[in-house]
């Protein structure tokens, strides 16, 4: 099943959608990400899907050359990945999901990235992090600012912490965590997008609380502001129009479903009825009207031979979980 779920002060609603799969789907399908309106969500066997929730398309893609270049049937996103993520590259109006993974056999590893315009997989040259271990297996990447970014599943150092993958110039950088991060209390941090601004949180299990460091301005490191929430198994989702926190908690805390803090750590509104999953099977997303490039150069190529009219994509600004 999936929900969509509608989150803010003043507005909050749910509703069953159907998944985009012909078939009764593997219940080991997984959400991998968002980006612009679509969501990337993984069909089991060997399959990706691009799918637009408001319009219903969808667009679906096999990793399978993958599997047979590993000779490892057990393949398969996003537990045999380093890291994975989905963004769009303005300079190329392109969608890219971008996969790295290491070639134990041959202890190689590979930096591959799907087209989403051209429908092709291309190797990449940039030089990956080393190790590419200190990345957990289901690290999830997050678009912004035309590039994905991902945090190591164990700090080692606050300097270099969040890696950086630039989609126009198809490099790697880095930016640095806040100092004051207690990176020996800071266990599993995660990346959030919070009023689209970098945020960095964790869970800190000594004082009861998860901390959220949101960087005001990005790249600059002076600007990495804390927020603590009193609530050690809180993860931030987005931001209310009131530039509230919106978060859920723990299934099995006594804070389970989603929750509304504002910035100084007030609990303003706890929504216990409404669907929340027990793992991360979970995107949060921008409503978009969006189609993908390669949707609509086949729709031109069609009007063209009817009429000749023009397509206008536009967005919608409500985000949803």
């Amino acid at each position: 099943m999936a929900y969509l779920v509608y989150l803010d002060e003043n507005d909050v609603s749910q509703k069953e959608v159907s998944l985009p799969f012909e078939k009764k789907p593997h219940p080991d399908f997984e959400v991998l990400g968002s980006c612009r309106g679509f969501i990337l969500l993984l069909r089991h066997p060997q399959f990706l899907v691009v799918w637009n929730p408001l319009t219903g398309f969808s667009k679906r893609i096999s990793y399978s050359h993958i599997v047979r270049r590993l000779k490892y049937q057990g393949f398969r996103l996003p537990y045999s990945m380093n890291l994975h993520g989905f963004g769009y590259d303005a300079s190329q109006d392109d969608y890219l999901v971008v996969v790295a993974y290491r070639d134990y056999e041959r202890q190689e590893d590979h930096l591959e990235c799907l087209s989403l315009r051209t429908n092709s997989w291309i190797n990449l040259d940039a030089v990956l992090p080393r190790p590419l271990d200190w990345f957990d297996h289901n690290s999830c990447g997050l678009f912004l600012n035309g590039a994905i970014h991902w945090v190591p599943s164990c700090l080692k150092d606050h300097r270099d912490a969040i890696l950086i993958f630039d989609l126009k110039e198809r490099t790697f950088s880095r930016i640095s965590a806040p100092g004051q991060l207690p990176i020996s209390e800071c266990l599993f941090p995660c990346l959030a997008l919070l009023g689209d601004c970098l945020s960095l949180y964790c869970h800190n299990y000594s004082s009861h609380t998860t901390e959220i460091w949101v960087m005001k301005e990005y790249k600059v490191h002076s600007s990495w502001t804390l927020y603590q929430i009193p609530c050690k198994t809180f993860q931030p989702l987005c931001l209310s129009s009131n530039c509230d926190i919106i978060g859920k908690g723990h299934p099995f805390s006594d804070k389970k479903g989603y929750l509304i803090y504002n910035v100084r750590g007030d609990l303003l509104k706890h929504f216990k009825n409404l669907y929340c999953p027990i793992r991360g099977a979970d995107a949060v997303y921008t409503e978009s009207l969006l189609s993908l490039p390669s949707d609509i150069k086949d729709k031109d190529k069609k009007n063209k031979r009817k009429a000749g009219c023009t397509y206008s994509p536009c967005f919608a600004t409500r985000y949803s979980c």
